[in-house]
């Protein structure tokens, strides 16, 4: 019987649907709809998810159809523990964006949780909510300079060439597209490649590795 998981994916106004939308093509085979399809080999973990925002109004994402949350952030932050929190990227990252439920809400939950997944400018979230203070990160190469001024304070070590970054339980993923790849490694990382490779086989995904990361040389990181 496959050990549940609960995931929390943590929305925002002008999210990137990518951020979250692409891992979660990925890792979202591990529903128990799927596991009673008879997915060969039978996956190790289920997981449960809850989509949480600021308030319980439909989401207007930078390029997609409006999202309707779960539950939000002042409601989840008392409720149970999650085991898995993932939060995307997006304009609604900026520090003079993010609001205090959802940076009160990481910084209760995230040193409880298994793992903690960012995508894109996902990761500056996590640092001014002071969790990646002494960690390795990364995050989109197209405002590496920028996010690495405005949290210029905190003691992040940023990473400016990975396509993704794994430090303790946080991965932390670059741009977008980024968020893909990373989600490939965690699912081999969960669930072990022969149930990752089947997953894979299904989306057609060819997925590039943690240091091939061609962004970096192109903005002048590297």
């Amino acid at each position: 019987m496959a050990t549940v998981l609960k995931l929390a994916v943590c929305l925002f106004p002008d999210v990137t649907t990518l951020d979250y939308q692409g891992p979660m093509e990925l890792i979202g085979f591990l529903t128990k709809e799927a596991i009673a399809q008879k997915m060969t080999p039978t996956p190790s973990y289920e997981l449960e998810t809850t989509y949480l925002g600021y308030d319980k109004d439909p989401i207007k994402a930078n390029s997609a159809p409006r999202v309707l949350p779960d539950l939000t952030y002042d409601d989840a932050i008392n409720g149970e523990q999650f085991d898995l929190i993932l939060v995307p990227g997006g304009s609604g990252t900026r520090p003079d964006r993010v609001k205090a439920p959802l940076l009160d809400f990481l910084k209760k939950q995230v040193p409880g949780a298994k793992y903690v997944l960012t995508v894109c400018t996902g990761s500056t979230v996590l640092a001014q909510a002071g969790l990646l203070d002494g960690k390795r990160a990364t995050t989109n190469k197209s405002v590496f300079k920028i996010v690495t001024e405005f949290s210029g304070e905190r003691p992040v070590i940023w990473v400016p060439k990975a396509r993704w970054v794994v430090d303790g339980k946080i991965w932390t993923a670059s741009g977008v597209t980024a968020g893909i790849d990373m989600a490939a490694a965690f699912l081999e990382h969960l669930v072990g490649n022969e149930v990752a490779t089947a997953i894979r086989g299904v989306v057609e995904a060819s997925i590039r590795k943690d240091d091939e990361d061609e962004w970096a040389a192109y903005y002048g990181l590297v």
